[in-house]
């Protein structure tokens, strides 16, 4: 029984595998934090953990007369107002008719049921059973305006994680308009923590930046339209001692592929109030009686085991409880996309040169990237017009799928959200486009944006998209979105209910497609990781992580958009060199020790590879395809961080084998040997080094390390080679062959 309620105390305990999570009713109705973290055991009264001063507060305000020791700025609240004596950062703010933001909600009710019910429009993480976990949902009231808010928290029999979400309903007569409701709201007594999140830019996603808190509001958004590369909507607080595998770490993910905020207040008592959400930065929504307003879900989890333990918790809850389908257990294929070969030049001749070259080299999916529709010779026109262009694909879709390898699969690109000026849907509804009447648009890559809060536009997209992927035998869509949302108007909507309103019609397109063609294996893409977010993983199993295929670059990038996502929601493949973004050259080992790490594939025209280069392919491609299974299902660990040095390592492990990499970005002169601690092996386990014989205890190999040598010898490479020169890097296979029982 994962939640406990002591009636008589008005306290409720969410106790997870590892985690406990208690709250209480304080004396005016409100809900009130009392603890979060580590697992402790129940007991029939929490009181003591009510935090109150020992003797009067000066310069505070108090809700009763006389009363100078309960004042809500004082205490740890669980989802705050403003402006009933907390000044600090609320969770809700309702405008009502009078033009009043003060709002008193509080409790007057609780039910718990088993599993986790779906919010509706909203993506979020699911169970197979009701078993699983169980679900309270928490009814406060504001009595004045006849408005209720339900907080849900769904906690996990076997997992640290708590979900939260909110949900406003509007019972009175009189309109209301939400201007913020975020999804979680966790007061911690202290400030003793590192704020860490996920910096970037675009080519530059996902970097991990950590700083320690402050007294003062820190925060991370986006008013991009999108969760955007500038910053994942994503943090965590990590307590001064924590390290990769120590330490307790906090994480908060929000499950939502729009505008949002998440950051930390530090109060003059040093207490730290984490929060995430929806954006209220331009934000409202108009509720008239009967109507309501659900926010995202946010994902809670806690870790006694540094950052790694927390990112297992999310790794394992992500792929197999958010994303869905029949492609989120199945292995991903090896893929070969025409972009970086290509781009708009091509033909189909060209093409099948390339995917009948691929299926030679053991490639077993083509994709058919940007160019292929009528007009597209650049990115000034055509989108909106999704008809083949003849010119380059006289047979059509299906004509080039018929021409490929039988065996092989066929993929295309798509970038439906968005729509050119130079094309015929423009012409037909130019009102259809995202704006504000009577302003001018700015553009981003010669395009404009799709009104998706509009039904009509959706389902356009739904019917034309349905044609597209049924004109041929498509098995994969690389869903695009090459900009950011700027004017953000619609002639249907109040403006402040647009941006969340345009999230909500994406998602209605999606589950539509994704019902409508669950063979189709889809990835989003949004510019790199622009929108790589658990929302849109929730529809699409693998996102393209990053524009930039530079070996060097992606073992930052990966790195730190592991901290939250599996390997196999990771988009990585082997690009030309010299890199087409940085412009560095790197061993195409290297390319592929990092590429292999994620939902792998290759960014090049195969032709043109040399003799060499294609006997390099075609063994990279045998390794992945006999490691895959381990690769995409088996526990990622971080070990050397890029971040700290000219070194890296990493490895991924299941229960009866491992794969270690390392990478060594610059050359040392007269280096030092290295030795790696791994991790997730059984301590008990024998383990043989493939291809050498040698053979270790597990405990040797995560206590003592491994002894990086001189020289490499790695899987992919068929004789010793000494370690020198720039971006060298090797990988070794352990099989389990035993254990010393």
């Amino acid at each position: 029984m994962p939640i406990f309620v002591n009636k008589e105390t008005n306290q409720f305990h969410l106790q997870g595998k590892n985690v406990s999570y208690i709250f209480t009713i304080l004396k005016n109705g409100n809900p009130g934090h009392l603890y979060y973290g580590k697992k402790i055991r129940h007991r029939e009264d929490f009181s003591h953990l009510l935090q109150l001063p020992s003797e009067p507060l000066g310069n505070m305000c108090f809700p009763y007369e006389g009363d100078q020791l309960f004042s809500l700025e004082f205490l740890k609240q669980e989802f705050p107002v403003y402006g009933t004596s907390d000044f600090r950062e609320p969770a809700v703010v309702v405008k009502h008719a009078n033009g009043s933001r003060t709002s008193g909600f509080v409790y007057q009710s609780h039910r718990i049921e088993k599993g986790k019910p779906s919010l509706e429009g909203l993506p979020g993480v699911y169970v197979h059973s009701g078993e699983e976990a169980e679900t309270l949902v928490l009814t406060l009231h504001d009595g004045v305006a006849d408005v209720s808010l339900e907080l849900l928290y769904t906690v996990f029999h076997d997992r640290d994680a708590v979900i939260r979400s909110s949900r406003i309903v509007n019972g009175g007569d009189i309109p209301i308009t939400v201007e913020r409701l975020l999804s979680a709201s966790v007061d911690f007594p202290v400030k003793d923590y590192d704020f860490l999140h996920l910096n970037g830019a675009w080519i530059r996603e996902g970097h991990v930046e950590k700083t320690a808190l402050r007294k003062g509001l820190q925060s991370i958004d986006s008013k991009k339209g999108v969760s955007s590369s500038k910053h994942n909507p994503f943090f965590a607080l990590c307590s001064k001692a924590s390290t990769e595998y120590a330490g307790e770490v906090y994480g908060f993910s929000l499950v939502y592929s729009g505008n949002f905020f998440g950051g930390v207040e530090v109060d003059a008592h040093d207490v730290s109030r984490a929060m995430i959400g929806i954006n209220p930065f331009g934000f409202e929504w108009r509720l008239e009686k009967g109507e309501s307003l659900q926010s995202p879900e946010a994902v809670m989890v806690y870790s006694d085991r540094g950052l790694g333990g927390m990112s297992a918790t999310y790794h394992e809850l992500y792929r197999t409880r958010l994303a869905r389908g029949e492609w989120r257990d199945r292995e991903r294929p090896v893929l070969i996309n025409n972009w970086e070969a290509t781009y708009f030049d091509f033909h189909e001749d060209k093409l099948l040169d390339i995917a009948g070259e691929a299926a030679d080299l053991g490639i077993e999916l083509f994709v058919l990237d940007d160019g292929w529709f009528e007009g597209r010779n650049h990115d000034t026109s055509s989108l909106g017009d999704w008809t083949p262009d003849k010119r380059k694909l006289p047979r059509g879709l299906d004509g080039l799928r018929e021409g490929m390898p039988a065996h092989q699969g066929f993929g295309i690109w798509v970038e439906p959200e968005m729509i050119s000026v130079k094309s015929s849907l423009y012409e037909e509804h130019p009102d259809w486009v995202l704006g504000v009447e009577d302003r001018p648009l700015s553009h981003g890559r010669n395009q404009f944006i799709l009104d998706l809060s509009r039904d009509e536009v959706v389902e356009h997209l739904y019917r034309v998209l349905s044609d597209v992927f049924s004109s041929a035998d498509i098995m994969y869509v690389k869903w695009d979105m090459n900009r950011n949302m700027t004017e953000v108007g619609s002639r249907e909507h109040l403006q402040g209910e647009v941006a969340h309103r345009y999230v909500l019609g994406l998602y209605s397109l999606l589950e539509r497609l994704t019902k409508a063609f669950p063979h189709i294996l889809f990835e989003s893409c949004a510019s790199g990781g622009n929108r790589f977010d658990p929302g849109m993983l929730h529809y699409m199993p693998q996102t393209w992580t990053s524009d930039n295929t530079d070996a060097v670059e992606r073992l930052k990038i990966q790195w730190g958009t592991s901290l939250v996502y599996p390997l196999s929601s990771m988009g990585a493949h082997v690009s030309n060199s010299p890199n087409h973004q940085t412009g560095r050259s790197t061993p195409i080992e290297m390319r592929f020790h990092t590429a292999m790490f994620g939902a792998f594939g290759y960014e090049l025209d195969a032709t043109a590879l040399s003799h060499e280069e294609k006997a390099a392919v075609r063994e990279q491609v045998t390794f992945f395809k006999a490691n895959r299974k381990l690769i995409q299902f088996g526990s990622f660990h971080r070990l050397v961080s890029p971040f700290e040095g000219s070194d890296a390592a990493w490895m991924v492990s299941d229960a009866n084998e491992a794969i270690l990499a390392f990478y060594r970005v610059l050359a040392k002169p007269n280096p030092s040997l290295i030795r790696v601690p791994m991790r997730g092996l059984d301590p008990d386990g024998l383990y043989e080094l493939k291809g050498s014989g040698t053979r270790y205890y597990g405990d040797e190999l995560m206590n003592v390390g491994f002894l990086i040598p001189p020289f490499f010898s790695g899987t992919v490479r068929t004789e010793n080679t000494i370690m020198t020169g720039d971006f060298q890097s090797a990988i070794w296979k352990f099989e389990k062959v035993g254990d010393a029982r």
